[in-house]
């Protein structure tokens, strides 16, 4: 059987690129020689919280469009594999310090009338009883949602898997090129270029044994707060440039150190997990999409960073319109045509 789309990597944009071109009949086959979701896609974070609803940019607004076609298109994969990803729209709280944070709150929550075009809220309220991020008023947005990461991936191979698509160690390529290859993708790809085109960023988050399935994600001193579906609580993540090994550090132990103190549910949590990985930035912080120069057929999806599942909805289905019907809605910011031509490096 003829291949149309090879995909190397089996992360979340490698995945979800598959699956929207296998859901449009092209026969693909995804390569990964470590398996499904073996890096940062591996997670147990799955905070998808949108960016502020001020100074409106391509990158907002591409990503406000993932978010809220997230729940259909998340419910899709469920339905056609038997994979439960662990999504659910059940918002997020963060805490209201002072009355110039209140200020800026309802600045906010006015952008996001506008900005949110009705879809969802922004707005200050007093803070629950129970499950709160520790100060009387907090901001309350319905636009964020929560998503188990590795059962995220694990739910679209299922689904590729039943639309018959090929998931393999190794393998040739044929048909177009999608190269979704995580961090070091992004080093072969500064190597060819002559320049840097992203870097590895390490994050390391922890995962407690604490059922508030129900509630909100909490957003506090920099750190998300996740209830999952099976009851559990993720938090997470930290921020390393510089790191000396991908492994978990006591870096992870400051961190539930300070999530307890702001967090008093997580005080007597018990720790379930211990995850560390190394996540792709590109240079720009946004997403590095479209064909890869002077490569023909070659395309790139990389540089998810911390917003990769919330963005992937979208990511697949553009990247899906470039490869298969040759149609770029990839907004500028986020395109590879800025890209030198590749050097022949690999």
């Amino acid at each position: 059987m003829a291949i149309d789309a090879t995909i190397l990597g089996a992360g979340i944009f490698g995945l979800s690129c598959a699956w929207a071109m296998a859901r449009r009949g092209a026969r693909v086959r995804v390569i990964d020689p470590n398996g499904v979701a073996s890096g940062a896609s591996g997670g147990i974070v799955g905070a998808l919280a949108p960016h502020v609803p001020e100074q409106w940019n391509a990158k907002k607004a591409f990503q406000l469009d993932s978010l809220l076609m997230s729940e259909a298109w998340w419910a899709e994969v469920a339905a056609a594999g038997g994979g439960d990803p662990g999504y659910a729209r059940t918002g997020r709280l963060q805490p209201i310090s002072d009355a110039a944070a209140e200020a800026l709150a309802a600045d906010r929550a006015e952008g996001a009338r506008h900005l949110w075009r009705g879809a969802a809220t922004w707005q200050v309220e007093p803070a629950p009883e129970a499950w709160s991020p520790g100060t009387p008023r907090v901001i309350r947005d319905t636009l964020s949602a929560r998503i188990h990461p590795a059962r995220a991936c694990d739910a679209l191979e299922r689904a590729l898997d039943a639309q018959g698509a090929e998931i393999v160690s190794t393998g040739p390529t044929s048909g177009a090129v999608l190269h979704a290859t995580g961090w070091q993708g992004l080093g072969t790809l500064s190597d060819a270029q002559g320049r840097t085109a992203g870097v590895g960023v390490k994050g390391q988050a922890v995962l407690l044994d604490l059922d508030r399935r129900d509630r909100p994600q909490l957003f506090v001193d920099g750190l998300h707060v996740v209830p999952h579906a099976d009851g559990t609580t993720a938090v997470g993540s930290t921020t390393e440039r510089d790191f000396d090994d991908a492994g978990t550090d006591a870096r992870l132990d400051a961190l539930l150190v300070g999530a307890r103190a702001a967090v008093p549910d997580l005080a007597h949590a018990g720790v379930l997990q211990r995850w560390a990985g190394i996540r792709p930035r590109a240079r720009s912080r946004a997403p590095l999409l479209g064909a890869w120069p002077g490569r023909p057929e070659h395309f790139i999806a990389n540089g998810g960073f911390k917003i990769g599942f919330g963005m992937a909805p979208k990511v697949a289905e553009v990247m899906a319109d470039l490869i298969l019907e040759g149609h770029d809605r990839i907004p500028e910011a986020f395109s590879t045509a800025g890209l030198a031509p590749w050097s022949g490096a690999d």
